[in-house]
């Protein structure tokens, strides 16, 4: 996959995740998505096509078929392959890293976090009582860290449905530390093994006939 690895997280479900930089340096960008970047100011250009160009990669090593497929978006924002529409794909990126998820024959959603300060407000929104005083007792960058594991598997469970920051991703029950669970229908799995970014992939029970790599 062009220097990438990519991991298979449950039958049919695959992610993969690199730093922006050198997905743009080695990923070549399809035409389309280079059309698109055109209306965006340079940061956000670069992220986009770094992403884009990360799912295509991946696309193209399990489903050479896929390859070249037209990206498209729903109105809530979630991705989706219009010719394609068994199979799943979601995108996302942080602080200069970027991610992307293919579920054949299966919802996903996937969300990277680089760690960075947040609110005591946004703590408790998220949190139970009892792990935001577990947050609030542990060194800075330690709480950091944590509490970007556990928003990446709220994240990631709304993004599988297809709901995004409208499904509430606060009220998705996650623990501090927590590694696997499940939520309305969704499997989520925190890749602490995978990767050092706080990293999360969330997945639908299969769906119809598929092929599953």
């Amino acid at each position: 996959m062009n220097g990438f690895t990519h991991r298979r997280v449950a039958p049919g479900v695959h992610f993969a995740t690199a730093p922006c930089d050198r997905a743009l340096r080695a990923l070549p960008s399809h035409p389309a998505d280079l059309v698109a970047a055109r209306a965006m100011d340079d940061t956000r250009a670069s992220e986009f096509l770094a992403v884009r160009g990360l799912l295509r990669a991946l696309l193209a090593a399990l489903a050479p078929a896929l390859t070249g497929s037209v990206i498209a978006a729903h109105a809530t924002g979630q991705p989706h392959l219009p010719r394609h529409p068994g199979t799943g794909i979601s995108l996302s990126h942080s602080g200069g890293w970027a991610a992307a998820a293919v579920g054949f024959g299966r919802r996903v959603g996937i969300d990277i976090e680089v760690p960075t300060p947040m609110s005591p407000h946004l703590v408790r929104r998220c949190c139970s009582s009892a792990d935001a005083a577990r947050l609030s007792a542990l060194p800075s960058q330690d709480r950091q860290t944590a509490f970007a594991w556990l928003w990446t598997a709220q994240e990631a469970c709304v993004k599988a449905l297809g709901t995004g920051l409208a499904g509430a991703p606060w009220s998705v029950p996650v623990g501090i530390g927590q590694r696997s669970g499940a939520w309305h229908g969704v499997r989520w799995c925190a890749q602490y093994d995978a990767s050092t970014i706080p990293l999360t992939c969330a997945f639908t029970a299969p769906y119809g006939p598929r092929t599953m790599p």
